[in-house]
């Protein structure tokens, strides 16, 4: 979550980061829940504002900067799943941002609920002023993409000055994403915004290693208006074993050269 990765890098700040991502286990009620988004929805119940509870948690964090909500309106994320049923043809609705994320199924479409809500004027001003607006790494369906479904959002990212990248998970995700090439995440964001234009698709290096995928890589980027970067951006041990976590330092030092090469 957002909030975790603006937290403050002391030991406290890093406490809360882990607490706020912590997913409740087992099989209850509570199963697969982040403790963040459950703080951040007890205390809109008290403070009666999403974005009260947001900066109050932010201040616990002491996050170095501010998270806006899309929307002001509550929104539900419901998708399309084919596989739940003995017959592979039939489509299933799946609700919910937990019950998405963990589907065994194949996310064929994935929509929010109101459809075309109307966006945060808070969050629309963010995106035209920014310097920089990233899409990713994160769950594609229930994380990426919903973003991308409140119209006045991708027109803000159109409109905007800002250099628009958007970065790619480092492999599938159980569940949502399972199988998943780069090419067909990328097809994934065309498909549900087809009008988004970006500058620049960053994916791994070690991740597309073939001259055939990179060039149907490229094709697909091309749908969206971007180029393709490849960088080493993932985290590594000191055994040299590569991880399947991005490393901050490698990712912010990448944004910040493709920052130089466009001016």
């Amino acid at each position: 979550m957002a909030l975790a990765a603006l937290s403050a890098e002391d030991e406290e700040g890093q406490l809360w980061a882990d607490t706020l991502q912590h997913r409740f286990g087992g099989n209850g009620a509570m199963a697969g829940h982040a403790v963040g988004n459950l703080l951040i929805a007890g205390l809109t119940g008290v403070l009666g504002s999403e974005q009260a509870a947001l900066d109050r948690v932010a201040a616990l964090t002491r996050s170095c900067g501010r998270v806006v909500p899309v929307c002001h309106e509550a929104l539900e994320i419901e998708a399309d799943v084919a596989g739940l049923d003995d017959d592979p043809r039939v489509i299933l609705p799946v609700r919910g941002q937990v019950a998405v994320a963990s589907t065994p199924g194949v996310v064929r479409r994935v929509r929010i609920l109101p459809e075309r809500p109307a966006a945060n004027g808070l969050a629309v001003e963010a995106i035209r002023e920014a310097d920089l607006v990233t899409l990713g790494p994160g769950s594609w369906f229930s994380s990426v993409i919903p973003h991308l479904l409140v119209p006045e959002i991708v027109e803000a990212i159109n409109d905007t000055d800002a250099l628009r990248v958007v970065m790619l998970n480092l492999s599938p995700e159980v569940g949502e994403t399972q199988g998943f090439s780069s090419e067909r995440h990328i097809h994934m964001l065309a498909q549900h915004a087809p009008t988004l234009r970006v500058d620049r698709i960053v994916i791994d290096g070690h991740s597309v290693t073939t001259t055939s995928e990179r060039g149907h890589i490229a094709r697909a980027a091309r749908a969206l208006g971007a180029e393709v970067t490849y960088r080493d951006i993932r985290m590594q041990e000191e055994g040299h074993r590569r991880l399947n976590l991005h490393d901050p330092d490698k990712v912010a030092a990448t944004l910040l050269d493709i920052l130089a090469e466009r001016r």
